[in-house]
């Protein structure tokens, strides 16, 4: 872990989505965060332990998913799958896909292994999965504030984690998505999915993949509207619900960071201000997380 002695930071972007928005102040204290998101290794030593049974594993209760078809209803997770030609960027089922047995274990859908990829992030965990594995391992999950703080790396109110130009030199500094998303990704970073934890450059805090590859969750409750009394995007749980699914009655985190997925014509969130609400239920291709500890003496 890398420790970040307190300090204030510029939180927030006023130059791309609203829902970053206003810029404002915000304190952190000190903690210690991991170098990498959570290794699919790592992931499995704490199952390996515990005999702990993901969400994505477990079977689906009806009544919170009214309408949904009984295939629907079996475990699994959602899988990117790419389309073979340009979609309507409007409908995200034109490239995820519920794909019953899916889980941390087989990322991509049955069939699929982590055989092999034990230094990638472990991805298909909800939030109570992330959650376990930090109590289980005398950690927590960061806030938002303390997320973007250690991302930023030191650069206040940089556009990127590692400054404001996306390619330094011409040089790729994070995986992210090259070409046309979904349907067309010219793989200029060396990755077509995911890439394995710690290859691109890390931010000057000494951080890791702070950027692209996988989205990571935090603690904080999403708020779609920040203020300045409350800029840190911290709302309460019945503010998180997805007020375009009012049948549906889950509640959503703040994710970080970006993915894979994310591109210039779609997603334009590898950067340290960017975040967006996900139900604490899902399990994603490209959402993951990383662990922190507070305190000065709590490394």
């Amino acid at each position: 872990m890398v420790y970040l002695p307190g300090a204030s930071f510029r939180m927030g972007s006023d130059r791309h989505y609203p829902e970053e928005a206003p810029v404002c102040t915000v304190q952190v204290e000190s903690f210690w965060i991991d170098r990498t998101a959570v290794t699919n290794r790592q992931y499995a030593a704490f199952v390996a332990a515990t005999g702990y049974v993901t969400v994505a594993e477990r079977p689906l209760d009806p009544a919170q998913y009214p309408g949904a078809s009984l295939d629907m209803l079996k475990p699994g997770a959602l899988v990117f799958t790419k389309p073979r030609k340009r979609v309507d960027l409007r409908d995200m089922h034109n490239w995820w896909r519920y794909v019953p047995g899916t889980s941390w274990r087989s990322p991509e859908g049955p069939g699929s292994t982590i055989k092999g990829r034990e230094d990638y992030p472990v991805v298909q965990v909800a939030y109570e999965d992330a959650l376990s594995f930090a109590r289980w391992a005398d950690k927590d999950l960061p806030s938002e504030a303390e997320w973007e703080f250690a991302a930023r790396g030191g650069l206040d109110g940089a556009e990127f984690c590692w400054g404001d130009e996306f390619r330094p030199g011409g040089r790729h500094m994070a995986n992210t998505w090259q070409g046309e998303f979904p349907h067309q990704n010219t793989r200029g970073d060396g990755y077509e999915r995911l890439a394995p934890v710690g290859v691109f450059p890390p931010n000057g805090y000494g951080l890791s993949d702070m950027a692209g590859n996988v989205w990571e969750w935090t603690s904080d409750w999403y708020a779609p509207v920040r203020t300045a009394a409350g800029c840190c995007g911290s709302g309460s749980e019945a503010e998180s619900y997805d007020p375009r699914q009012p049948q549906v009655r889950i509640p959503r985190k703040v994710v970080k960071g970006g993915s894979f997925l994310c591109a210039p014509n779609y997603c334009l969130r590898y950067r340290p201000a960017a975040r967006q609400p996900q139900m604490i239920d899902s399990a994603m291709s490209h959402l993951g997380f990383r662990c922190i500890r507070r305190g000065e003496n709590a490394g």
